[in-house]
């Protein structure tokens, strides 16, 4: 130590800093702040099309003269298409970048929506909305995995909570749009059908926007295209230093990009990595997470309709009751905002699943409309807490060769759940009644708490490469 009591400068030269650790050191500049709104209309899209064809339901028995049988193929079908998606899309984000697999779901999707637009039968409108769910089921994981590649670590819970707000939004929008647009038609052609053609433009106006974003610098490291890498970072450094100073901000430092940065340890690809040490326990977690995950949350949706109509309650007191719900989707999801950052995300996921286990059972043993809708509101609020908590978390605890693998292959399993799901619930709530189904949903959700509490690692704040170090 010197006279003046200060520590000397350290002779040593300073080791040149990896991208990831450039990004994590920046403040949000233009570009996140335009990646997470044009991958939040990309989720506003994708959620407004895997709401529709339930919302259809009832003009879809009526147009095509559909059984229940059939009705309910034509609804699984979407997300058996989802389920494929995801297994083979996802994985292709760790090969060929985020932003090509971005590109190729979307405009998959947007293709099958449009022609979905044109079904004359129950069969087309299957095949049609099978492909369509090709192109929607990485959609998802993938906007969790590039955002959590490109957002600096102690603003990622945050602008990815933003992004699903924005999405969520989707949700009422095909509610209050179905029931306007679907009593009527326009130059000939049927309102339902319109709605199909309002999903595709949409999704291909996103596809337009999101060529313009950049590539993961993450993924561009993690795959040798060092220089790539180098310049997105040094574009978002220039970015930063353009922005108004504020007494809180540290602008960072150019990093000499000269000096080749050292690399980072290898790390297995492709779907059998998951399964191998040391991400097998975490890819374990996540596969008991999204088989019980599913069943309350989607189950809770999707039923509770269903089960008022069981109790007795009339068809319009029911369709008072989804309307709220929906409401409750954007809400939910903005009430996350302060606290992803706040609360560590395993915590808040499982103090999230608790809660939706004891709103559901109060919700359960509510006997006036008042009480059911308020229990309901509450149960559909908490629950996009924990599903933006999740969303964040589950592409934070694979490392950037495998995030889009894993997050996606996971992810798959809750989109084949939902498939089988109306099968299985269904039954119980005839041969059973009302109170064992939300007991199943209750069950599930204490199942997501143990498991997430037991085996998960803590990521909030923390940079990816630490997480998964």
């Amino acid at each position: 130590m010197s006279e003046t009591g200060e520590e000397p400068p350290d002779p040593r030269p300073t080791p040149p800093r990896r991208v990831a650790e450039r990004i994590d050191r920046l403040p949000v500049t233009r570009t996140h702040r335009r990646a997470t709104v044009v991958v939040g209309l990309g989720l506003f899209f994708e959620l407004y099309e895997l709401f529709l064809t339930g919302v259809l339901s009832s003009v879809l028995l009526g147009e095509f003269g559909l059984t229940k049988a059939e009705l309910a193929l034509v609804l699984a079908s979407t997300f058996i298409g989802m389920f494929v998606g995801a297994l083979v899309l996802g994985p292709l984000a760790d090969r060929l970048g985020r932003r090509s697999a971005f590109l190729l779901n979307l405009a998959v999707y947007s293709t099958f929506s449009l022609l979905g637009a044109f079904s004359m039968n129950a069969a087309w409108l299957v095949a049609i909305r099978f492909m369509a769910g090709v192109g929607l089921g990485a959609e998802l994981p993938l906007a969790d995995t590039y955002l959590t590649d490109l957002l600096p670590a102690r603003h990622r819970g945050r602008y990815i909570a933003r992004a699903y707000t924005v999405g969520f939004m989707g949700v009422p929008v095909v509610g209050f749009v179905a029931r306007w647009i679907t009593a009527t038609s326009f130059v000939g052609v049927p309102g339902w059908r319109w709605m199909f053609v309002i999903g595709s433009l949409g999704a291909f106006i996103v596809l337009l926007l999101r060529r313009g974003l950049p590539e993961s610098p993450r993924w561009l490291e993690s795959v040798g295209r060092t220089e790539e890498a180098e310049a997105i970072a040094a574009r978002l450094e220039d970015e930063a230093h353009d922005m108004p100073p504020e007494p809180a901000r540290a602008i960072p430092d150019r990093v000499p990009a000269a000096v080749p940065a050292p690399a980072a340890p290898a790390v297995r690809t492709g779907m059998g990595a998951l399964f191998a040490r040391p991400y097998n326990k975490r890819t374990g977690m996540m596969v008991v997470f999204h088989v019980f995950q599913t069943v309350g949350y989607y189950g809770f949706g999707t039923m509770v309709p269903v089960v008022l109509t069981a109790k007795g309650y009339p068809i319009s007191e029911s369709l008072l009751y989804a309307g709220l719900t929906y409401l409750g989707y954007p809400i939910g999801s903005a009430l996350s905002l302060p606290l992803v950052e706040a609360v560590e995300r395993k915590t808040l996921v499982v103090s999230s699943g608790l809660a939706m286990a004891a709103f559901g059972l109060a919700f359960g043993f509510s006997n006036t409309m008042l009480l059911i809708v308020a229990w309901g509101f509450l149960y559909t609020a908490v629950s996009n807490v924990f599903s933006n908590a999740y969303h964040i978390y589950q592409a934070e605890i694979f490392p950037t060769p495998l995030r889009s693998t894993g997050a996606s292959g996971t992810y798959a399993l809750s989109r084949l759940v939902i498939a089988i799901m109306p099968f299985v619930l269904v039954p119980v709530l005839k041969d059973d009644g009302a109170a064992p189904l939300l007991a199943i949903m209750c069950v599930a959700m204490v199942v997501v708490a143990v498991d997430v509490s037991v085996l998960g690692p803590r990521t909030t704040g923390r940079r990816l490469e630490a997480v998964n170090a």
